[in-house]
């Protein structure tokens, strides 16, 4: 289908006249073929790179439909992480502001009952994280969704068959049956018939045809270290990018929290000003720091996969990830942040020998071969020590805050509202406070280990 303009899609002029001004002036090919099969009332499934504009693809129609019949709770959308909610919430809100559009986000980190009184005043759309939203339908009945005419799985892959089904079909039955849905998402080839299978039985599919499933603006690498100097060639492949692109802003992936929280205090202490992001920070931190990041008041984020999916932050230049992905597919996800709307961006992954299938695993599903970015190893060399040292000191102090408390706390909380046994983690909370004895000791030995550096060097 050959579309040119929004006026092509039926859309009506005062949605043309807000695209315009934040400067979208062409409809994607997503947007092309998925919004007039949304107008017809089918379910749409819709399949593209990131960066392609999927969210338009379904905010557009659901706000015209909405201005012609106004009422709340009219859509209700679901995707998988807080940041990517507020995203989406930011989309409707910015599209549909001269129509007083109420939008409400519904995210875990929040406090449950003022999400409840925001829900009572009958908000049009709802954007939402299954879990926090599946809490407020099991917990209460002052509000319903037996009016909604459009229920929006973004992500769709990441929230079908997986850790989220009980809380995805515990809504879903909610709904009344003549709801449309609308399932979009960057990767769903091993996911496809549990997609179709919540889906009503008249559904349109459109799937990008690529034969590479990453842009071609991006470039991408991978540097082969070994193990135990890991950290030495992550903080020289900073240094040789940043030293070639001024002015940049990168995305560091890491796979667990603690990971996430070390190397972000680390890379501070040593130069690299950096936020962190990850899914044991508190609601308000997470926003705070994907904020500066947005703003470029720090150039870099070190983040888990809770960043991976849907956020759209232009700016960013390089991709770099700590450990390779064991599933291809979060791989593409997580490079999609970077090359979007058409602008060049860089990928970077740093592989260990135990790591070599992983990523040929990835060549294969991407159809495309990583290229070699050569670091020096005299340089890392020369920095070793002192990135050992300053990670170690890290690591001790880490170790005596309050970050493992945080995490057993939170995990108490899902137990008890499962009805479940909390007594092995009261147990596990007493034998920290006795490891933090230990840790007094590690100190002792890591001053040595500093005294005998001074030695050497001297």
């Amino acid at each position: 289908m050959s579309v040119k303009s929004f006026s092509q899609l039926q859309l009506n002029p005062w949605i043309i006249r807000q695209l315009k001004n934040i400067g979208i002036l062409e409809p994607t090919p997503i947007q092309q073929n998925c919004i007039p099969e949304i107008f017809s009332g089918k379910d749409v499934i819709g399949v593209a790179k990131t960066g392609s504009g999927k969210t338009l693809a379904f905010a557009l129609p659901i706000l015209q439909h909405l201005v012609e019949d106004p009422y709340g709770i009219f859509a209700v959308i679901i995707t998988p992480t807080r940041e990517l909610a507020h995203q989406i919430g930011d989309a409707f809100s910015v599209v549909g502001k001269c129509m007083n559009l109420r939008v409400s986000i519904i995210v875990g980190g929040v406090e449950m009952i003022l999400q409840g009184q925001e829900l009572l005043k009958k908000p049009h759309i709802v954007v939402a994280t299954p879990g926090r939203l599946y809490d407020h339908l099991s917990s209460c009945n002052t509000f319903n969704f037996s009016k909604i005419k459009y229920l929006v799985l973004d992500e769709a892959d990441k929230l079908l068959g997986g850790p989220f089904d009980e809380e995805i079909y515990g809504i879903i039955k909610t709904l009344p049956s003549n709801r449309q849905m609308l399932l979009f998402s960057a990767t769903m080839t091993d996911t496809l018939d549990q997609v179709k299978a919540v889906a009503r039985k008249e559904v349109f599919l459109w799937q990008e045809v690529a034969t590479v499933a990453t842009v071609e603006q991006l470039e991408q690498f991978y540097v082969f270290c070994p193990a135990y100097v890991k950290d030495g060639y992550l903080v020289e492949t900073l240094r040789r990018f940043i030293a070639k692109h001024e002015d940049t802003s990168i995305i560091l992936f890491v796979d667990t929290c603690k990971n996430c929280h070390l190397l972000s205090v680390t890379l501070n202490i040593l130069g690299f000003k950096n936020v962190p992001l990850h899914k044991m920070m508190p609601q308000k931190e997470r926003l705070n720091s994907l904020s500066k990041f947005k703003s470029h008041i720090v150039p870099l984020l070190v983040a888990t996969d809770v960043a991976s999916r849907g956020l759209d932050i232009p700016t960013v230049e390089l991709v770099l990830n700590y450990n390779v992905p064991i599933i291809p597919k979060d791989y593409i996800h997580r490079v999609g942040r970077t090359a979007r709307a058409g602008r060049k961006g860089y990928a970077i992954s740093l592989v260990v020998p135990e790591e070599i299938k992983l990523l040929q695993s990835i060549e294969e599903t991407i159809n495309t071969k990583l290229k070699e970015f050569t670091v020096s190893n005299k340089e890392v060399a020369k920095i070793f020590a002192q990135v050992s040292i300053t990670k170690r000191e890290c690591e001790i102090e880490f170790e005596e805050s309050e970050f493992h408390e945080r995490k057993t706390i939170n995990k108490r909380k899902d137990l008890i509202l499962k009805g479940k046994d909390v007594s092995n983690l009261e147990q596990r909370i007493l034998n920290k406070i006795k490891e933090k004895r230990l840790t007094q000791l590690k100190k002792k030995k890591l001053k040595q280990i500093k005294k005998m550096q001074k030695v050497t060097d001297s």
